[in-house]
């Protein structure tokens, strides 16, 4: 299934007690229109109010299903901020999450006061060196261990992540920041973001950059953006997951 959705009013993408997620809601959806138990396997997590362009996730049935009609079928139930652009055929021992070979995030800045925009992107009054984030950014290329910015307490067995694109782009008043890689640690966009900030608005330097990212340590990177204007804006597949129609 690829998917888009608004995180404003979700706690996140997975499921999780006493809260309303993503998952929980696409899952209720499904159950009901297939009439069974259905579960889905997501292609990873976004915390709350963390939006997606383009996420994926997988379910089983052992129902032959009319595609176009349960996609109909689907946005017709589900909220108007959840959104299923595709369904594909998969073979049988294809995953969302484990079969991905990269993901993309966007992270989205206003560099003036946008109250048509205040849900979707994160205004920041002072002035952002751009040329000195993008520095930043050729330095984080040069790294694959990004401790520094995983969120603490992370049950994971490697801090190493496969990174490929990395550039802040500015238009207008809008300064976009990309970032690709194989993985991505437990709110570690955020804390990139956040740091590069204080890059851009020279509250610390580039060789300060680099030690942090060295230092394999949070507590000397700058804090976490906020998650409102976070987007998962692509997740990439082998050709060969998909079954033959």
């Amino acid at each position: 299934m690829d998917l888009s959705y608004d995180g404003t009013n979700y706690h996140g993408w997975q499921n999780q007690p006493n809260a309303i997620s993503v998952q929980s809601c696409i899952e209720k959806a499904l159950s009901i229109l297939t009439k069974s138990d259905t579960h889905i396997y997501g292609a990873g997590r976004t915390d709350a109010g963390v939006h997606a362009i383009k996420m994926f996730a997988h379910f089983d049935s052992h129902k032959l299903i009319n595609i176009t009609k349960l996609m109909h079928d689907l946005n017709s139930f589900l909220a108007k901020d959840i959104s299923v652009n595709n369904i594909y055929r998969v073979k049988n021992d294809s995953h969302a999450r484990f079969d991905a070979i990269s993901r993309e995030y966007e992270y989205n800045i206003s560099l003036s006061k946008d109250v048509f925009n205040i849900n979707k992107s994160y205004y920041v009054y002072h002035n952002l060196d751009v040329k000195l984030m993008n520095d930043a950014c050729t330095i984080l290329k040069n790294h694959v261990n990004f401790k520094c910015f995983s969120r603490s307490k992370t049950d994971v067995k490697t801090y190493n992540c496969d990174l490929t694109l990395a550039k802040w782009e500015l238009s207008n008043d809008q300064l976009i920041f990309t970032i690709k890689a194989n993985r991505f640690l437990r709110n570690m966009v955020r804390a990139i973001v956040g740091t590069m900030i204080q890059v851009g608005n020279k509250k610390i330097n580039l060789k300060n950059f680099e030690e942090i990212l060295i230092s394999q340590d949070r507590t000397k990177a700058g804090p976490s953006a906020p998650a409102h204007a976070l987007y998962l804006s692509n997740i990439e597949y082998p050709k060969e997951i998909f079954a033959n129609e």
